[in-house]
């Protein structure tokens, strides 16, 4: 085992990611399970932190870096809140001890935007905007996060001015099981219906205060004219990335880009909604973002 520095987690409410971490910030071994913080809030932090690290075969005096949901007020130890305008460099000073463990370990801190007209909170985001700007970014940054919870953040020389959130990724699972267009989308098959998808997009950009009309003739559309559950289930995913789209690119700049930071489907789908509606965007990977940013706060920690 020479030749490992620390380990480094990121702890989701519904997911745990692992990697262990040598010189340079090489993967020498990661775990993945859906031990999120509402598991381990039943079966103990401490117990499925230690039953990865024993499967990776990692000695006892080994550090681990955490960020996300662990450090939450329901988690394993609180890390509490770096209020905006917030340095990423703040979030680093801001890391909490785990007391009573025989390694050195630390959780992170989220942001807070202590605003009465726009209270808002991030906590595992803060982690991949390091891994993805760094500690001294020059210029301004519009930085879309897709996500069960999206977040819009702007960031000027390394500081976190702003951010919104939006609920985007629990409606349309709410909307697309639980209202009458899940009878829209039974069935759908994986694939995306591009074309479906871009129209949804386009349409509630343009119009986003009739989104609640706009998911409605999801519905009325398939009676009256036909269309397959794909392209219902596609089209309930464009309105509402549609209207995500039109709060938070409603103060930018025509022809600013956008960073995105995101994986997977998230990332395929709001790159062609971004590309749709001719906004430039620089892409960046969601998962290796954030180990980037446990990279940094490691090596900021632990002078690695």
């Amino acid at each position: 085992m020479s030749g490992i520095s620390y380990v480094a987690v990121d702890w989701g409410t519904s997911s745990f990611r692992l990697w262990l971490m040598g010189a340079g910030g090489k993967v020498l071994g990661e775990r993945r399970s859906d031990e999120g913080m509402t598991a381990a809030a039943r079966t103990g932090f401490a117990a499925v932190l230690q039953s990865h690290l024993d499967a990776l075969g990692v000695q006892a005096d080994l550090p681990v870096v955490i960020c996300g949901m662990a450090g939450a007020r329901q988690g394993w130890v609180e890390a509490g809140y770096i209020d905006t305008p917030a340095h990423l460099s703040d979030i680093l000073k801001g890391a909490v001890g785990v007391g009573g463990q025989a390694r050195d370990i630390r959780i992170l801190p989220g942001i807070a935007q202590r605003d009465t007209a726009a209270p808002d909170v991030m906590r595992g985001e803060e982690t991949q905007l390091l891994g993805a700007l760094g500690l001294n970014a020059p210029g301004e940054a519009l930085v879309c996060m897709p996500g069960t919870h999206s977040k819009w953040v702007r960031v000027r020389g390394g500081t976190v001015e702003r951010f919104a959130t939006f609920m985007t990724g629990e409606l349309f699972s709410a909307v697309a099981r639980d209202t009458i267009l899940s009878h829209a989308v039974a069935g759908a098959e994986e694939a995306v219906d591009g074309d479906a998808f871009r129209a949804a997009v386009a349409e509630a950009f343009a119009a986003p205060a009739l989104s609640a009309n706009l998911l409605f003739r999801v519905r009325s559309r398939q009676l009256l004219f036909g269309g397959s559950a794909q392209a219902a289930r596609e089209t309930i995913s464009g309105t509402l990335i549609g209207v995500e789209l039109a709060a938070g690119l409603a103060e930018t700049k025509q022809g600013a880009p956008v960073t995105l930071i995101a994986s997977g489907r998230l990332q395929r789908l709001y790159q062609m909604a971004l590309e749709c509606l001719s906004i430039p965007l620089d892409a960046v990977d969601a998962e290796e973002a954030v180990r980037r940013g446990l990279v940094g706060a490691a090596a900021a920690i632990w002078k690695n």
